[in-house]
C-alpha cells in the first residue's frame, strides 16, 4: 500500500469513531409508541416518553410510532415540556428511511440531514421533510394530519 493511501485510510479510520459510537448509542435508544389511531389523527400517551430501567426513572428524548400503512414511521420529538415535533421519516431527496440519532434525522442512502423540526441541514436533499401539528394536553399528545 502507498504511503499516501495509507495515511489517509488510518485518517478516516479514527475520524469515523466518534460517528460510529454515537450510531450504536443511539441504537438503544429506539423505542417504537403505541398510538391510538383517529380520523386525521394519533394519540400518544406522554407516558410513552417514560423509560424505566432496573428501577430508574428516565425520559425518552423521541419515539417512533408505526404507520397502518407500515411504510414510514413518524418520529415523535419532545423539544421541551409539552412542546413536541412530529415528523415523517421519510427523505424528501429518494425516499430513503431516515435514521435517528443525535439530535438529527440522517438518510443512510444519500448523506442528507435534518433538524428535528424537519429542516433540511445538509443536501442532496432540497426540501424539507413531512411534518404534523402537534397539540397536547395533561395526558396525550395528538398529532394531526390536516
Amino acid at each position: 500500500m502507498e504511503r499516501k493511501k495509507f495515511i489517509k485510510t488510518c485518517c478516516y479510520s479514527i475520524l469515523s469513531f466518534p460517528f460510529m459510537a454515537s450510531v450504536f448509542q443511539s441504537c438503544g435508544g429506539i423505542y417504537y409508541a403505541t398510538a391510538s389511531h383517529g380520523t386525521n389523527m394519533l394519540t400518544v400517551a406522554k407516558s410513552e416518553f417514560l423509560e424505566i430501567k432496573k428501577d430508574k426513572k428516565t425520559n425518552r428524548d423521541f419515539v417512533l410510532i408505526k404507520m397502518e400503512n407500515g411504510e414510514f414511521p413518524i418520529c415523535l420529538h419532545k423539544i421541551k415540556e409539552d412542546n413536541y415535533s412530529a415528523s415523517l421519516l421519510r427523505c424528501t431527496h429518494r425516499g430513503c428511511e431516515l435514521n435517528v440519532g443525535g439530535g438529527i434525522y440522517s438518510c443512510p442512502c444519500h448523506g442528507s440531514e435534518f433538524s428535528i423540526s424537519g429542516k433540511v441541514l445538509q443536501g442532496p436533499a432540497d426540501r424539507d421533510l413531512l411534518t404534523f401539528r402537534t397539540d397536547s394536553d395533561n395526558e396525550n399528545i395528538y398529532i394531526y394530519f390536516s
